[in-house]
């Protein structure tokens, strides 16, 4: 009887005990990042953003860089699998040669989500993509230029990486719409790699090509760190951006807007960097049964000069 007791009196702190250790790190979720790199401004806040959401979540994230580089990444997410962790957020460099690992983390029964861009593979080998409709992006960039010129245009265009979702998408979606209007017209297209150095280096050839920049009306740029390039190039060759050549691009980085306020750009749309919240919410879901949707979308809107020195403010 006294056992009994003694034992009895010995519950409440087991259970105390035991809810500490399911708490602690030892016991936390693990999950592996695979990011694709740090190439621009809204790539580190995207980084940023998802390590946040995992530390208020109480994950552990193990973070892997690739440096743009495909064979990096599937390194990476084989090394996920050996550590056996319980779910792999890959954000893809280029769209195609994925099957072969993502049919390893299947067999491993880990999911996989892939952020912000997709891949060319059997859905059924990954739980879900989050990420925004890159070609609804590059369509409403079209719209707003076909507004804007009454549908008359020259336009230069700075390309993503040769490869990615994010390029091919916004490129099909913008040429859609332009398509309709037979005085609008891409003259220049090559990809800057998504780069501030390698917006400004394409933009500089794309001057020299067109007479220094008389025969361009407007610059469509694949996303804000090649347009901030190109912006610079802009004003070396002695003309004003947003006036002399329409600066539009997509992602909505601090610095757009700071551009946009001084003058020197037209508009932005946003690409949304909080990824890491619908990720972690998608394999929650499905470690409790649940169907998730094969694509989260996650679309901003787009922004124009009238409110850029306060979302500069908001976002710096």
């Amino acid at each position: 009887m006294k056992l009994s007791k003694t034992f009895t009196s010995m519950l409440p702190a087991l259970a105390a005990s035991t809810a500490v250790l399911l708490s602690s790190p030892a016991f936390a979720e693990t999950y592996g990042f695979s990011q694709i790199g740090s190439e621009s401004g809204w790539r580190t806040s995207e980084t940023n953003s998802i390590k946040a959401e995992a530390e208020a979540r109480g994950i552990d994230l193990k973070f892997s860089d690739a440096q743009q580089r495909q064979e990096n990444q599937i390194k990476a997410v084989r090394s996920f699998i050996a550590q056996g962790v319980d779910g792999i957020l890959l954000a893809p460099v280029v769209e195609t040669g994925w099957d072969q690992v993502l049919r390893e983390a299947q067999r491993a029964e880990i999911p996989v989500v892939l952020i912000d861009r997709g891949v060319d593979a059997d859905p059924s080998l990954y739980l879900t993509k989050v990420a925004s409709d890159f070609t609804e992006e590059g369509a409403l960039a079209a719209s707003w230029l076909a507004a804007e010129t009454n549908g008359v245009c020259d336009i230069v265009e700075l390309q993503g990486t040769v490869g990615s979702s994010a390029a091919i998408d916004r490129k099909t979606g913008f040429d859609s719409v332009i398509s309709n209007f037979p005085n609008m017209n891409i003259i220049r297209s090559q990809s800057g790699d998504f780069t501030r150095a390698g917006g400004k280096e394409v933009m500089e050839s794309f001057l020299k090509a067109e007479g220094g920049g008389d025969n361009i009306c407007a610059l469509f740029a694949h996303n804000d760190d090649m347009a901030l390039g190109a912006i610079q190039a802009i004003k070396e060759a002695q003309l004003q951006p947003a006036e002399d050549i329409l600066v539009l691009s997509i992602d909505a980085v601090p610095d757009i807007f700071r551009a946009m306020a001084d003058g020197e750009a037209n508009a932005t749309i946003e690409l949304n960097p909080h990824l890491g919240g619908p990720a972690f919410d998608a394999i929650a879901a499905h470690e409790q049964g649940e169907e998730v949707d094969k694509w989260i979308k996650a679309n901003g809107p787009l922004y124009l000069p009238d409110t850029a020195e306060a979302e500069y403010q908001a976002r710096r």
